[in-house]
């Protein structure tokens, strides 16, 4: 070994150090967010919303046949299950899913994939997408592209996007959960079973995205579908709204429709997807969402009518959203009741 002098080592040792210590919050995330392509997600999609999967009924076999699916995709992405679990799954019971209303279910599962975060481990974010549909009627498949299959495969390209980051030495300070929520068209139930039987301590969910119906555009937006809904950012965190807004204005520029997120809107929408069982147990929420179209819970909500720039641009802005929550220095404030 080639002899340094003590000074020149303290030097470059230094230097080494200092280099070393380059925040993740320094780094921008436009190339890792550029990773998120329109011609990955066709491809996903239209795998996961094909006929062989069978419209995805919960607990049905093209459900499970679509979950092995996402499995496989993150095997191949180097991204595995949480240490603390056993698989990729959480086996959500049959008495679990008929508790409330009887309908016959049979065993379904949640799937989750994980990426741990390199400062604050023990600090989560819980991004979810539901990868069930209602399966097949009358002999049509309900394939559910929009719903959720758009969110489902957003969730892929996501958690790639981050473990490309990582691999580079940039990963996410607080970690992150990648769920994929069973029984949501049975009333949000993979969900709720989650928040009742959490992997992780619900007091360390720093904040909830979830994402449900992405790939299209309504009535009200017939123009154009550079637009995305937002809905519930503010309801108890000010600090996740603005979070929201400056991660869209500085990188992907939708124009960010609240229209829902009106209290008294008619809708309901914050109570009819899988963040609320989150929100309920005070964890700040948004969810991502593309308005009801003519093709909702029919079986005409197929592939070929997805408009991929827009589940593009919109998973980009889950990404880059996700991104200045897992690196920031604090957790979202919960200063709303």
């Amino acid at each position: 070994m080639k002899n340094i002098p003590l000074l020149s080592l303290f030097a470059v040792l230094t230097l080494s150090c200092t280099s070393q210590k380059s925040s993740v919050t320094q780094v921008e995330p436009t190339k890792y967010m550029n990773s998120i392509t329109a011609e990955e997600l066709k491809t996903h999609l239209y795998i996961v919303a094909s006929d062989e999967m069978e419209g995805r009924e919960t607990g049905s076999a093209g459900q499970k046949k679509a979950g092995n699916y996402l499995i496989d995709q993150y095997k191949k992405d180097g991204i595995s299950f949480p240490s603390i679990a056993s698989d990729f799954y959480q086996k959500v019971p049959a008495a679990f899913l008929n508790s409330k209303r009887n309908e016959n279910l049979p065993d379904s599962e949640n799937i989750w994939a994980y990426i741990e975060g390199s400062e604050k481990p023990n600090e989560l974010i819980v991004i979810s997408a539901h990868y069930d549909h209602v399966g097949i009627s009358k002999g049509e498949i309900y394939n559910g592209a929009d719903d959720d299959g758009s969110g489902t495969v957003a969730l892929l390209e996501m958690a790639q996007a981050f473990q490309l980051a990582k691999k580079a030495g940039h990963g996410p300070k607080r970690s992150i959960l990648f769920l994929h929520v069973t029984g949501e068209e049975h009333g949000l139930l993979g969900s709720r079973y989650y928040s009742e039987n959490p992997l992780f301590p619900l007091a360390n969910t720093i904040t909830n995205i979830n994402i449900d119906m992405i790939g299209r555009r309504d009535v009200k937006h017939a123009d154009s579908n550079n637009y995305v809904y937002v809905i519930g950012a503010d309801r108890l965190s000010t600090d996740l709204d603005k979070i929201c807004a400056e991660a869209n204005a500085k990188y992907t520029k939708l124009n960010l429709d609240y229209t829902f997120n009106d209290p008294k809107d008619p809708n309901r929408f914050y109570e009819r997807s899988d963040h609320y069982n989150f929100a309920k147990n005070g964890i700040p929420s948004v969810f991502l969402f593309n308005g009801v179209h003519a093709d909702y819970h029919k079986h005409t909500d197929t592939p070929d009518k997805i408009e991929y720039d827009a589940l593009t641009k919109r998973t980009q802005f889950a990404f880059v959203t996700a991104w200045e929550l897992a690196n920031r220095e604090n957790r979202p404030m919960v200063d709303k009741k």
